[in-house]
């Protein structure tokens, strides 16, 4: 499905649904902005983009196979972008799940291509055809929109993973269970998933206040540097977290050692308990004579004796503070 977005300088309106034919036509004024956007696209249509553009068959190739990491590309006269939006899901196996987000930025257009529905992409749609406000400032502010919507929604995935680890950490002194583990291993894994997407992209547009991977109007660039503070506010909370999740698990193997301890030490005393009183009954129990056999009450004068002997080995293991 594409979708295209016109910027009409002369006319100070956006509009939509404009036929690709007239593509240079458009282009053919430096102030317009063309925005086209490919959702749930196939490779006739990514191909027939390309030709429109003669967009690079390596770039093709990478919005028809995938990107397993975010990046930007220079070619002559456009840049090629890689972005990944994120789903979370905390009832599924795999709590977070990426979206790649492909993006070509020229001079006075820009090229969005997504498999899957995205609500950043979505809500800067929804206010371009209601207003130039996004489309009258350049190509490289309408990328702005689109990727700090991405980015915002990152917050609230931020926000329930700490729940999550308070969570956590209160349920280890409470009632640490074989699911802790579970669920150790699962925020550290959606911890690493999420650092793995968040960085790339930091690097993209980290060099801002210097030399630039790609062209950015100077008045929009406070906009980029915003952009880039809240992914170090990300990146700096994931590594807390990172922490505080290592922290969870080394007091959780802590705590279950130590209870494996208690219940070896509680083992041993009873078998050192056991283990006179065994040698007792096993001598007693031998089947040859005995002196005292005869007396009916030698069978109660051992249980005395065992129970005496219980006792007082209880009585030293606590003056030895063993108990």
């Amino acid at each position: 499905m594409i979708k295209t977005y016109l910027y009409n300088a002369q006319a100070d309106q956006v509009l939509h649904d404009i036929e690709l034919g007239q593509t240079n036509q458009w282009l053919s004024h430096p102030d317009n902005l063309l925005w086209i956007d490919l959702y749930d696209y196939n490779a006739k249509e990514v191909n027939y983009i390309g030709q429109v553009f003669d967009f690079h068959p390596l770039a093709i190739e990478d919005v028809l196979h995938g990107s397993p990491r975010p990046k930007v590309d220079r070619y002559d006269r456009y840049y090629f972008f890689v972005f990944h939006a994120l789903r979370y899901d905390e009832e599924s196996d795999d709590e977070l799940t990426l979206f790649d987000l492909h993006v070509f930025l020229g001079e006075n257009y820009i090229v969005t291509l997504h498999r899957n529905a995205l609500p950043a992409v979505g809500r800067v749609a929804y206010h371009c055809l209601r207003g130039p406000k996004f489309m009258n400032r350049g190509p490289d502010y309408l990328l702005y929109a689109i990727v700090d919507g991405i980015i915002d929604e990152y917050f609230p995935i931020v926000d329930r993973l700490g729940v999550r680890i308070d969570e956590l950490e209160d349920e280890l002194y409470i009632n640490p269970a074989r699911e802790t583990t579970d669920e150790i291993l699962a925020l550290k894994r959606t911890l690493l998933l999420l650092r793995k997407a968040i960085l790339p992209q930091k690097r993209i547009f980290s060099n801002i206040n210097g030399r630039y991977s790609f062209e950015v109007r100077e008045d929009n660039r406070p906009y980029y540097l915003d952009l880039v503070d809240h992914m170090e506010r990300i990146t700096d909370t994931i590594d807390t977290y990172r922490d505080l999740v290592n922290s969870a698990m080394d007091t959780y193997f802590s705590i279950i050692s130590n209870k494996t301890n208690e219940i070896m030490r509680v083992l041993t005393i009873m078998s050192t308990i056991f283990m006179p009183l065994t040698v007792i009954t096993g001598a007693f129990g031998m089947n040859v004579p005995i002196p005292f056999q005869e007396d009916k009450f030698m069978f109660y004068l051992i249980w005395v004796s065992m129970l005496f002997l219980s006792v007082a080995m209880i009585y030293w293991f606590k003056r030895k503070k063993w108990v």
